[in-house]
């Protein structure tokens, strides 16, 4: 009767592990949408009025993607090398 309730909340870093692989796994499904939406405008609008604008979205759009992904890289860096150590040291024991 005098137990302690488990807490309901996993610790810090492994969530913030968890919800950094998250966002690397949606960062090309976010680029897909936004490319793909504007090709699809590009195709319906038929003339060549909004091709610069799309152009440099599209430009624009791969530029941020590039920078989201060098961002996420040092910490997935981390938690791969942790990940790594981890499991090395499950196999030598």
């Amino acid at each position: 009767m005098n137990e302690r309730p488990r807490p309901l909340f996993v610790a810090h870093a492994t969530y913030r592990a968890r919800r950094t692989m998250d966002a690397a796994r949606l960062l090309p499904l976010l680029g897909v949408i936004l490319l793909v939406g504007v090709l699809t405008l590009i195709r319906s609008n038929g003339s060549d009025d909004g091709i610069s604008g799309s152009v440099l979205f599209m430009f624009g759009v791969w530029v941020v993607l590039i920078a989201l992904a060098a961002l996420l890289a040092q910490p997935l860096h981390r938690i791969g090398r942790k990940e790594y150590k981890a499991s090395k040291s499950d196999q030598e024991a």
